[in-house]
């Protein structure tokens, strides 16, 4: 069997293995956190939505069907009703935290100034103008952290052709920097 960081995320919500979930997280934290904190403008409720977000997610991961909507998708879906939640109450609501024990840790100042960089608009913007396949490998290996091998793993390319999308999308995004090639 192959580790969990090897899986794909749809592997990693139907999977049985305790450390699973942990490596999801792991792969979208960075992104939802900057997902909440576009839209909110605020670092702690971006990471209060964040951890509501995944205390939905495994509570709800058994509902998962690798049928429908990519895990990615998914946890998005979950998000955006957080966030709606988040817009219509005033509020986080705490209540699947909770119910699973997980306590709300402070945030310090430089978790804080790091949640607003992840809401940073330019690097959004400038990442959407990349063709989807550099966009999804620069995103995957430099925003998330992952390896070429589990990146080639996922959407099921070799890790060669990931090295070369991410090549080709970092040169296309430094010349739009002004960084030459």
């Amino acid at each position: 069997m192959r580790p969990p960081t090897q899986l794909t995320d749809e592997d990693l919500l139907v999977s049985d293995d305790p450390e699973a979930f942990g490596v999801f997280y792991d792969r979208h934290i960075r992104g939802l956190l900057g997902y909440f904190a576009r839209r909110t403008n605020d670092p702690e409720v971006a990471a209060d939505l964040a951890a509501e977000t995944f205390a939905s997610a495994l509570v709800a991961r058994r509902r998962f069907r690798r049928a429908g909507a990519p895990a990615g998708a998914w946890l998005y879906t979950i998000a955006a009703r957080r966030l709606a939640d988040f817009h219509r109450k005033g509020s986080v609501d705490a209540r699947v935290r909770r119910s699973l024990q997980m306590e709300r840790r402070p945030l310090t100042d430089d978790d804080a100034r790091t949640i607003l960089l992840l809401a940073d608009d330019t690097a959004t913007t400038m990442l959407a103008d990349l063709p989807a396949d550099q966009r999804l490998a620069v995103t995957a290996y430099v925003v998330d952290d992952r390896s070429y091998g589990e990146v080639a793993g996922e959407v099921q390319v070799s890790e060669a052709v990931v090295r070369q999308r991410v090549s080709r999308g970092l040169r296309s995004l430094r010349r739009r920097m002004g960084g030459g090639t």
